[in-house]
């Protein structure tokens, strides 16, 4: 029989599920094109006022512990492929809200833990700025604080991100995580160009040069960023937001079809049935690599290897699908301003991730020598 605080957890939970699916409902029954270089406030807006960011955080802190219980995964999971499908630059953004509530679990003090959790029940969004511009972040102690140097790029969201966890260089050439603030408007600066796609995730730079902390914005130890299992684990959190895309461009080809009277075309029914299959297996492998992420007795060198092999399925189905599209549309599915069309090129430039030759063979490597566990059947 469950205790009084675990029903109450599935039952927050289940309501929670079904504000993501009212919500998702709304998205869906009203057309819409996203404007090419428009950051996404409203639906950010909307994910606010159904507590989407607070709901991350454990259930001491007033969440639903979405990144802790295998039960809370399923449900993030969602929450993430709902957002893909809606704007994969949003996607983006939230997906790298739950990377900070993450580490800041795995890695904060208690103190820590409870000060951004104030900080994300008012609602903030958190992002997560890791790659260096010119020149990189470094950190310094002066007079019993600490001074930064440096500029982030790639920063997602920078104009809407209330505060950045980034990593910085001590003077002993060591990497250290820190929680920065991130709201002074004269700090931002142009992003390294114009992306093909996902313009709308507001990606620039901000210049952390000057900016004096304390010792209590620093998590973790040096070299907690890099550790495993989490940093290749959280990747299956981007691949729900792929799977949302998916998702949309695959509605967008049926509806196309059906407008033109062509979905009766046995050569577009044969498409339309090699996109399901690709739709359907992608959605196999991110549910196999959130339950491997949450899984309490598998072993960090298996759930890596699982996320690594879901993130490539999940590319592979995507690329493989943009294909499909293309063919099944022609001309048509080039013509910018279509929602067909820009989805497409966002989720090119989404899927470009670091590393997938590596990815693989480190994957592939493993499970030469180890079964597949069973705890992720």
């Amino acid at each position: 029989m469950l205790i009084s605080d675990e029903k109450t957890s599935i039952k927050n939970l289940s309501g929670f599920r079904t504000d993501i699916k009212n919500l998702f409902d709304g998205w869906k029954a009203s057309p819409y094109v996203q404007e090419e270089n428009l950051f996404p406030a409203e639906f950010l807006k909307a994910l606010r006022e159904i507590g989407a960011l607070g709901a991350l955080l454990s259930r001491e802190e007033g969440g639903l512990d979405l990144c802790r219980t295998p039960e809370g995964g399923l449900v993030l999971m969602t929450l993430l492929r709902r957002t893909g499908y809606v704007s994969l630059s949003l996607g983006r953004c939230l997906e790298g809200h739950v990377n900070v509530v993450r580490l800041v679990e795995l890695y904060g003090t208690y103190e820590q833990r409870r000060a951004f959790a104030r900080r994300l029940q008012s609602g903030i969004l958190a992002g997560i700025w890791v790659t260096d511009g010119a020149p990189s972040v470094t950190i310094r102690q002066e007079n019993g604080q600490y001074r930064l140097a440096g500029i982030k790029g790639f920063a997602s969201g920078v104009r809407h991100v209330s505060v950045a966890l980034i990593t910085a260089t001590t003077q002993d050439g060591h990497s250290i995580m820190l929680l920065a603030p991130t709201t002074e408007p004269n700090r931002r600066r142009a992003g390294p160009g114009t992306l093909t796609g996902m313009q709308a995730s507001g990606t620039g730079a901000y210049d952390f040069t000057d900016v004096i902390i304390s010792s209590d914005h620093i998590l973790g130890s040096a070299g907690d960023y890099l550790r495993q299992p989490e940093f290749s684990a959280g990747a299956w959190r981007g691949s729900a937001v792929a799977l949302g895309a998916i998702d949309r461009l695959i509605d967008l080809l049926r509806q196309e079809l059906l407008e033109r009277g062509r979905a009766d075309n046995p050569h577009q029914l044969s498409r339309i049935g090699e996109a399901l299959i690709l739709q359907k297996t992608a959605a196999m492998w991110v549910e196999q690599a959130a339950k491997a992420a949450y899984a309490p007795r598998m072993t960090p060198e298996d759930v890596v290897a699982i996320v690594n092999l879901a993130r490539l399925a999940v590319e592979r189905a995507a690329l493989e699908l943009i294909t499909l599209v293309q063919r099944s549309l022609g001309l048509s599915a080039f013509v910018k301003g279509k929602a067909v069309e820009q989805v497409m090129r966002d989720l090119m430039t989404y899927l470009r991730q670091p590393a997938p030759d590596e990815a693989l063979t480190d994957a592939a490597a493993w499970f030469v020598d180890h079964d597949w566990p069973e705890e992720s059947l």
